[in-house]
């Protein structure tokens, strides 16, 4: 029973600092596009650029 009296503010303090860390990312647009980076794997990035005269 004694063990309660850490455990049960212990546990208070855990779940405030997980609803803080949520709201920090929700703040700083951490969860703005999902889907952007699942779908940048399908894009081809193999396009050559071409910089100087002499290349082809």
């Amino acid at each position: 029973m004694e063990s309660l009296i850490i455990l049960i503010p212990l546990a208070l303090i855990i779940v405030a600092l997980a609803v803080g860390i949520f709201f920090w990312a929700v703040d700083n647009e951490q969860f703005d596009d999902l889907e952007g980076p699942a779908h940048s794997i399908l894009f081809d990035d193999d396009i050559v650029k071409k910089n100087g005269p002499y290349d082809q």
